[in-house]
């Protein structure tokens, strides 16, 4: 078995599977959102301490223990202990909830690839209603962005319960990521290991180009000190700590048996340690270097918005007062309607509904995670560049890579297993395995391309993985310490890379970590107990607006 085992070509191109799989859009859109709530730069401490203290230990053991047993999460676990099997069954339980969900992310980008080759671009202007007297009337009240988003690529119902039909877009993009994703996982390692050399790079060329337009962008300044004020009191938050070991953990990809899988096509001797390493800081550099570009484009948004608001309130004053044109900029501005609210109270109170209240700062610390960072505040911002496609066209390729990436972790922590056993590969070739899983994920998938999809996928996204990972790499840390044996683990590493680990390696994976992942454990329990129903964001088309809404 082991001698017919498939490998990388080289052990580059294990590091390139890492990061592909790892590096993902939570890097994009997740850990700038947490930047912009839990204090700024000041949120790199905790998110470095939460790096050293569990997310280097974790990725080394994960890979580690693949490399050693030379199998998929089930074999794996089963090799350590018979009675740990049901760890990696739950592994490819959980990877397979998440493939079933997050494909259609890459279907959403593909849906808004295929639109970024028109000029102008389709979120770029609200559509004419039927009648072609003016506007929609739903887009008119939002923002062209926004419609695109909801209405346009969603159709997205009321509530949940609205679960209304498949939207065929929508399914036809789904069926293409899996194709895809089927065609990059045909030939196992083979396969994938050429295209992770794309997934893995290309998205960082992507950046590099978005960061240098996104630094000599109009108002680009205001963002990145935004982001690099640190707001210390911040540190004194509990959530603040929770975040960033969350971030860590997710971002990583730990509990899923990904990166068990990938490190068991590893030759026994490859250094996994020095790859643990590289990929865990090339993966937090890389959320660092992502939330530089996004908040450089989130401040030319924020200043556009801002600016455009201030035009709109002195256009506003100088037809309503007959004011001479150039009396009135945003620096005088303020004086101004002092001036005018003193001299014409009368005529200023009527005009005070409809004169806004402009402010950067406001428009700065608008929270945005998620698919809103990603799909809404993204093309906001591209829409007002020059030469829009093609940033456009760069945008959605580089999000279609990172999903690409991760979705191929995700079916090879589904896939190696099945491949492993026996009963399965001696009946089946691996082609017909990979077929079957892609198509059953892509039926189940379809779920999420109805009207009320999006409400699905935000579930899913929020409650179905949280507490299993947590609690299988609990008993992943806990098996290797104490059932495995800390010191049998220590002498297969010597066997594997030379060297016994250090002794902050132990005390990390015997200690530290674990209490960490307890602790994660016992707030995330604790929060959905007091919580009480599951909730989500239902898109209100009467108010133009997201509103909380429970499953009761």
């Amino acid at each position: 078995m082991e001698k017919s085992r498939p490998l990388w070509d080289n052990p580059l191109q294990f590091v390139f599977a890492c990061i592909s799989y790892a590096v993902g859009l939570g890097n994009v859109w997740r850990f700038p959102y947490l930047c912009q709530m839990y204090g700024g730069g000041g949120f790199l401490i905790p998110y470095l301490i939460m790096l050293i203290a569990e997310g280097m230990p974790l990725l080394y053991l994960e890979l580690a223990v693949g490399q050693r047993m030379r199998q998929g999460s089930i074999g794996a676990w089963k090799i350590i202990s018979p009675y740990l099997c049901g760890v990696g069954v739950a592994s490819v339980v959980v990877s397979f909830f998440l493939s079933m969900y997050y494909n259609v992310i890459n279907a959403w980008a593909f849906w808004y690839l295929f639109h970024s080759f028109q000029d102008p671009l389709p979120w770029a202007t609200c559509p004419l209603n039927s009648n072609r007297t003016g506007y929609e009337e739903e887009c008119e009240k939002t923002s062209s962005t926004q419609y695109f988003w909801y209405r346009q690529t969603l159709n997205i119902s009321p509530s949940l319960e609205a679960s209304g039909s498949v939207q065929w877009e929508q399914a036809l993009c789904l069926t293409l990521a899996w194709l895809v994703v089927y065609l990059c996982i045909l030939r196992g390692t083979a396969s994938t290991g050429k295209v992770v050399y794309v997934t893995a790079s290309l998205p960082y060329c992507v950046l590099i180009i978005y960061l240098i337009r996104g630094l000599t962008l109009h108002g680009a300044v205001n963002g990145l000190i935004y982001m690099f004020t640190p707001k210390l009191e911040q540190l004194l938050n509990p959530k603040t700590w929770i975040s960033a070991a969350t971030q860590i953990f997710f971002s990583l990809g730990l509990g899923f048996g990904s990166l068990i899988a990938f490190a068991s096509y590893n030759e026994p001797s490859n250094n996994c340690q020095r790859h643990a390493i590289i990929v865990s800081l090339i993966n937090s550099t890389t959320s660092i270097f992502a939330s530089i570009v996004t908040f450089s484009i989130y401040g030319f948004k924020a200043t556009f918005n801002y600016e455009s608001c201030i035009n709109k309130v002195i256009l506003l004053l100088l037809n309503a007062f007959d004011l001479e044109e150039g009396s009135l900029t945003a620096d005088n501005l303020n004086e101004m309607k002092d001036y005018l609210m003193a001299t014409y109270p009368l005529e200023y109170a009527q005009l005070v509904p409809q004169i806004k209240n402009c402010s950067l700062e406001a428009e700065l610390d608008t929270a945005v995670q998620g698919t809103g960072l990603a799909f809404i505040v993204y093309s906001e911002a591209i829409k007002n560049m020059e030469v829009p496609q093609l940033y456009s066209v760069l945008y959605f390729f580089m999000l279609l890579m990172l999903g690409i990436g991760s979705m191929l972790g995700n079916t090879a922590a589904i896939l190696t297993p099945l491949t492993d056993s026996r009963a399965i590969a001696s009946r089946f070739p691996k082609e017909v395995i990979s077929g079957v899983v892609c198509f059953v994920n892509c039926i189940i998938g379809l779920i999420f391309t109805m009207e009320a999809g999006n409400y699905w996928f935000d579930i899913f996204n929020d409650y179905a993985a949280t507490l299993s990972l947590l609690l299988i790499v609990l008993v992943e840390t806990i098996a290797v310490c104490y059932i495995y044996g800390i010191r049998r683990f220590e002498k297969d590493l010597y066997t594997m890379i030379g060297h016994k680990p250090n002794w902050y390696w132990k005390i990390m994976w015997a200690f530290v970590s674990p209490l960490l992942i307890i602790s994660l454990f016992i707030f995330y329990l604790t929060d959905y107990i007091l919580t009480g129903t599951l909730q989500y964001q239902a898109w209100d088309a009467t108010q133009v607006k997201d509103d909380d809404a429970m499953i009761l």
